[in-house]
C-alpha cells in the first residue's frame, strides 16, 4: 500500500449564507497534495481559493465531503484537536505579515514556541536558526520598522516553520511586494518544499505560477485544472537568489 498523501480532499463541499442566497464557495472539490509539493490555488476572486486554505488549515470546516492529512480524517478531530493540529502541524503565511512592532525578528519568529509554552531564553537558538535558513541571520535583532517588506515576509516564513510544521499554508503571500522581492519568496517557499514540507499557496500572480511543482485553478468553487509543471529553478533567475543581498529591496 502506497503511503498517504499530506492532503486529500473528497467531494468537498462549502456553502455560505449571504443574505436570502445561499452561496456555494466550494463545489464537490477533490484533490490530492504530496510532500514536498509546492502548489499554487489560483484562479479569479469569488472562485473559493481563501475558503479552501481555510479548510486545508482547519480554520473552518467542510458542510460535505472529507480532508485527510496523512490519512488523518481532519474532521474527526475535536475542538482542542483542532488547535493542536493547527498549532504544530501547519504553518500559516499571509499577505500581511502580522508582525508584532515591539518585537525583535528573531522574538517573532519565536513567538508559536512562547505560545507552546517554551521560555524565551529556550526559544531563541531555534528562531536563530530559522533566520539564518530565510537569509535573515544579520537582522536577527532588528525590529520590524527596521525592516524591508521582503525581509518581514521572510522574517513571517520563519515563524512560520517555528514549530516544524509539514505544511505551510500562504495565502498571497508576495501581494504586498514588488516583483523582485516576491520572486525571493517564492524561490524560499520552493526552497522550503523542496526539503520535504508541503506549500500551499492561494495566488492571484499568475507568474508565481513558475516557482511550483503543481497549479490548481478554481473557478465558481470547482476545480479547472490541476497540472505538474517544472518549477523554475534559481539558476534561471539570479534576482531572486536566497543570499541576503537579495532581500535588501
Amino acid at each position: 500500500m502506497s503511503d498517504p498523501a499530506m492532503l486529500e480532499l473528497s467531494d468537498i463541499v462549502k456553502q455560505y449564507r449571504v443574505g436570502e442566497q445561499t452561496v456555494r464557495a466550494l463545489d464537490g472539490v477533490s484533490l490530492r497534495i504530496e510532500g514536498g509539493e509546492f502548489t499554487s490555488i489560483i484562479g479569479p476572486s469569488g472562485s473559493g481559493k481563501s475558503t479552501l486554505l481555510h479548510l486545508l488549515g482547519a480554520l473552518d470546516s467542510p458542510d460535505a465531503g472529507s480532508i485527510r492529512f496523512q490519512g488523518e480524517e481532519i474532521g474527526a478531530l475535536n475542538e482542542d484537536q483542532q488547535s493542536e493540529f493547527r498549532r504544530h502541524r501547519v504553518g500559516f503565511v499571509f499577505q500581511f505579515f502580522n508582525l508584532l512592532p515591539t518585537l525583535t525578528a528573531w522574538e517573532n519568529v519565536a513567538i508559536p514556541k512562547l505560545l507552546d509554552g517554551t521560555g524565551l531564553r529556550k526559544a531563541k537558538p531555534k528562531a536563530l536558526e530559522l533566520l539564518d535558513r530565510v537569509g535573515l541571520g544579520n537582522r536577527a535583532d532588528h525590529r520590524p520598522a527596521e525592516l524591508s517588506g521582503g525581509q518581514m515576509q521572510r522574517v513571517a516564513v520563519a515563524r512560520a516553520l517555528t514549530m516544524d510544521p509539514p505544511l505551510i499554508l500562504a495565502d498571497e503571500p508576495t501581494g504586498n511586494l514588488d516583483s523582485k522581492t516576491g520572486a525571493s519568496i517564492l524561490e524560499l517557499l520552493g526552497d522550503i518544499a523542496g526539503n520535504g514540507n508541503s506549500v500551499v499557496m492561494v495566488t492571484h500572480d499568475m507568474g508565481a505560477v513558475e516557482y511550483c511543482d503543481r497549479v490548481i485553478t478554481l473557478r465558481d468553487g470547482k476545480i479547472g485544472s490541476n497540472d505538474r509543471v517544472e518549477r523554475r529553478s534559481a539558476a534561471s533567475d539570479k534576482g531572486a537568489a536566497l543570499d541576503e543581498g537579495s532581500v535588501r529591496a
